[in-house]
């Protein structure tokens, strides 16, 4: 399965790099273009390669251990689903679908932790380009009602909502409270428990229950396993290889048209989630770069990428599962405001610059690097 790189040397003068995007196939050689390569500083590239493998994620490679020190401050945390031992740092720099850069092993599957929320984020875009969602704005009552979005707080809950995470949707699923994932730094369990409630749409709060009672939701508006339905769908077209997979927690099951089914998660910080290979992660990233659009094929609309980049009211660094760069806390300064990005814990990125025709890749960047990292990369563009 090993592959290897291939050098295409061109000598057209007037080759136009915006409009030549390389869309690799499945197994096939990620190449090399001379004329891409010259748009950067070589010297520059190589300091942010070094940077990327000098600053690896601090946490343990032992995953199981790193997730439970991680987020010990959770009441009741427990690992509910897969996990997997890491790989040091590995990533990838694309230029237009060229490779600009490589380091580490980017064939090996690791955990991906919240970069699933953005494949999440897409699962949902096909349901609503194929119109099992009517309106993004519609109460998710109006499809699920089986109580998950009963009662005066829930039923106000759109998928909007749910996406921008800022549902504020409570109650408990698979076993976890809502209240109990990633608790405020101040106050206690009865503090928690006994919360008033905030409006849907005003307050960005970043939680997994609320996460994956989205991943429930869509996978009884597509009837079928999500895993299923990106593989069909988008990653099968991409060309992604075989060895990604995406999982739920043991005791998420649910049945639907009388078949027992997993409902997966949107991120790893109970186990599960997307386990992935840095080059597949950079297929994803090169469909987004190019507007959903993979060699002529529009598997996403643009209409829908539109949508999941705009900022929301509460967070304007945040979209539909996707960080955005604007101006916030958040901000990565020196670096154009038209990157956005999927993030996941401990250091785990897919980057894409719109302006740049960049996409990058890095896996187990210690995550408060990830800013210098890509202002090195930005300087180095000629």
């Amino acid at each position: 399965m090993k592959k290897g790189i291939v050098f295409i040397f061109l000598t057209t003068v007037n080759f136009c790099l915006a409009q030549d995007i390389f869309f690799p196939e499945r197994n096939q050689d990620w190449v090399v273009m001379k004329e891409v390569s010259s748009a950067f500083d070589e010297e520059r590239l190589n300091v942010a390669v070094q940077f990327a493998l000098d600053n690896e994620y601090s946490g343990s490679r032992d995953l199981r251990r790193a997730i439970l020190k991680g987020f010990e401050r959770e009441p009741f945390h427990e690992i509910l689903g897969p996990t997997k031992k890491r790989g040091g740092p590995a990533g990838m720099i694309l230029k237009n679908g060229y490779l600009v850069k490589s380091w580490g092993d980017t064939q090996r599957v690791d955990m991906t932790f919240s970069v699933t929320k953005s494949f999440l984020s897409t699962v949902a875009g096909l349901a609503y380009d194929q119109k099992l969602i009517a309106d993004i704005n519609d109460g998710v009552g109006e499809y699920i009602w089986d109580g998950t979005f009963r009662g005066a707080h829930n039923s106000k809950i759109t998928w909007e909502h749910l996406l921008q995470q800022n549902s504020d949707w409570s109650g408990q699923l698979f076993g976890i409270k809502d209240w109990a994932d990633r608790p405020p730094r101040k106050g206690d369990l009865d503090d928690w428990k006994f919360r008033e409630l905030r409006e849907p749409g005003t307050v960005m709060e970043y939680n997994d229950v609320r996460v994956n009672v989205l991943a429930y939701a869509l996978t009884h508006v597509w009837r079928k396993p999500l895993p299923m339905v990106l593989k069909k769908h988008l990653m099968d077209k991409i060309g992604a290889s075989t060895t990604w997979r995406w999982f739920g927690y043991k005791n998420a099951w649910t049945t639907i048209d009388g078949i027992q089914m997993k409902s997966v998660t949107g991120g790893g910080h109970s186990g599960g989630g997307i386990f992935i290979s840095a080059e597949d992660m950079a297929r994803f990233g090169l469909l987004f770069l190019n507007n959903g659009n993979w060699n002529g094929e529009q598997l996403i609309s643009k209409e829908w990428i539109k949508m999941a980049i705009t900022p929301s009211k509460p967070n304007t660094n945040y979209g539909y599962m996707w960080w955005l760069n604007l101006e916030g806390n958040r901000q990565w300064q020196g670096v154009s405001e038209k990157v956005f990005y999927a993030a996941g814990f401990g250091g785990n990125f897919i980057v894409i610059d719109k302006e740049n025709d960049l996409v990058v890749v890095t896996r187990w960047l210690e995550p408060s690097k990830i800013g210098e990292f890509m202002k090195i990369i930005a300087a180095s563009i000629d």
